[in-house]
């Protein structure tokens, strides 16, 4: 349905999109993640013709949309702040756009209804807004972008402004709300848990300011695909991946099983100052002397005994241990003065006292090698 075609824009002195594009089908979520500065609103501000680019164009249903003035485009925004009348109660806040458009009042009280229902807000039609909670504001605002049946549903940080709790709360809704609609839509954000959480395929995106380049793509998949599979070092560093380790490919193993299946998978030996680690590979494969870096997924370690050896095993010394109720976090050090951080079952009673001497055997499957 939506097409974003080579877009560029930039401001005097500030470079703010660089040649980013992606499409987006019908009733698909997809989801703008990055940090601060990389250009997510302003992309979403060109797509809902806010802004014009510098260079490219968006087309939806195959109409270019470059002549198209906002207010016909039929698409709906949804802002963090909510942006809702404090002086309407809650049915004249959803009612809006639909009086905009002129629908009559039969069918704009059924409508609202109907919204209300969807948002999980019904017998709210009287109350005034400024008596709610910050979560049901949000919930009226959604229920008023969606009331007009939008083309295209923007979202901007729109849990940004709950705290922690609430936005959890409404995040586990949402993604529902949208399918049950299935309406096509672009989220902003710049919260990985809740882009994982909503979103069909996350957009990772960067600006490269030094380099005088402003936002790009740089990595575009589904949720798990971009969280198995980071592209480079920098989505894996955006993603909180903190166990990176230089290494060089040593050979290739061909193909093997997987571990815990029967499912055959290409593997690489990776030289690192761990020592060889056998890393089942994906795509295509890293030729022998090639630089890397590693990546080792804190779910890829498991403990052994302090004199355990064997493909895989590495040994090393407890530096932390946080409970975390279904799991510890893990601190250890290793050699060439590496640390990792790593999750190890909360029922796995065989942890050492921290200071003590212990192994990790890094499962194969949960190690990536990423180019450097």
């Amino acid at each position: 349905m939506l097409h974003v075609d080579h877009i560029a824009k930039s401001y005097p002195g500030l470079p703010v999109l660089h040649d980013v594009s992606f499409t987006a089908d019908q009733g698909e979520i997809v989801c703008l993640l990055g940090p601060s500065g990389c250009g997510k609103t302003t992309l979403l501000r060109i797509v809902a013709g806010l802004e014009t680019a510098d260079r490219g164009r968006v087309t939806f249903a195959g109409r270019d949309l470059a002549a198209v003035p906002a207010h016909r485009r039929r698409f709906g925004l949804m802002f963090q702040d909510y942006a809702l009348f404090p002086h309407k109660d809650v049915a004249a806040n959803v009612a809006f756009g639909l009086r905009m458009q002129g629908r009559p009042a039969a069918e704009i009280a059924s409508r609202v209804a109907e919204m209300l229902t969807l948002v999980g807000l019904s017998g709210y039609e009287r109350r005034r807004v400024t008596e709610l909670s910050g979560g049901e504001q949000q919930r009226v605002a959604l229920a008023r972008s969606l009331a007009p049946r939008p083309r295209l549903l923007m979202l901007d940080e729109p849990l940004g402004a709950l705290d922690r709790s609430l936005a959890e709360q409404l995040m586990n809704d949402l993604r529902g709300i949208l399918k049950r609609v299935d309406v096509t839509a672009l989220y902003v954000t710049h919260d990985q848990e809740e882009a994982f959480a909503i979103a069909d395929r996350v957009l990772i995106m960067r600006a490269r300011l030094d380099l005088g380049e402003g936002g790009r793509v740089e990595q575009a998949g589904a949720p798990q695909e971009v969280y198995r599979r980071p592209a480079n070092e920098y989505v894996a560093r955006f993603l909180g991946f903190r166990n990176l380790v230089a290494g060089v490919v040593r050979a290739e193993m061909g193909e093997q099983s997987c571990a815990g299946s029967a499912i055959a998978a290409r593997s690489v030996v990776v030289e690192t100052a761990l020592g060889p680690l056998t890393v089942e590979a994906a795509g295509d494969l890293p030729a022998a002397g090639e630089r890397v870096t590693l990546l080792i997924r804190p779910e890829a370690a498991e403990t052994r005994p302090a004199a355990a050896a064997g493909p895989n095993v590495i040994a090393g010394r407890l530096a932390g241990c946080s409970f975390r109720g279904s799991y510890h976090v893990i601190r250890t050090l290793h050699a060439g003065d590496i640390e990792l951080t790593c999750e190890a079952s909360a029922s796995d009673a065989d942890l050492p006292d921290v200071g003590a001497q212990l192994a990790l055997w890094l499962n194969p499957a949960a190690l990536v090698v990423l180019p450097r």
